[in-house]
C-alpha cells in the first residue's frame, strides 16, 4: 500500500466502520477515542471490518493484533493500520 496521510486513513476507517460496524449511532456521531464495542460494534460485525481493512488498506493482521483492543476505537485502529503500513513488505 502507498503511504496514507492519517486525515485519509481516518476516513477510510470511518468509511468501513459505516458499512460494516453496524453501530447503534451514525458514524458522524462517533469520536475518534470512543469505544466502538460500547456503540454496538459486535464481534461478528468487528470480523467483517478487519475484512474489510485488510481488502481495503491492503494489509493483514497478525495474530498478535487480533485482539479486542485493536478494535475498539478508531483511533487505536489508526495506530494498528500504520504500524502495519510501517512494517509491512511492499505488495506487487
Amino acid at each position: 500500500m502507498s503511504t496514507t496521510a492519517p486525515s485519509d486513513l481516518n476516513s477510510r476507517i470511518r468509511d468501513i466502520l459505516a458499512k460494516q460496524g453496524r453501530l447503534a449511532v451514525g458514524i458522524d456521531e462517533v469520536a475518534d477515542e470512543d469505544n466502538l464495542f460500547r456503540l454496538g460494534l459486535s464481534s461478528h460485525a468487528n470480523v467483517a471490518v478487519m475484512l474489510a481493512l485488510e481488502d481495503e488498506l491492503d494489509v493483514e493482521f497478525p495474530d498478535e493484533m487480533l485482539r479486542k483492543e485493536t478494535f475498539e476505537s478508531v483511533s487505536a485502529i489508526a495506530r494498528a493500520v500504520s504500524q502495519l503500513i510501517g512494517t509491512s513488505a511492499p505488495t506487487a
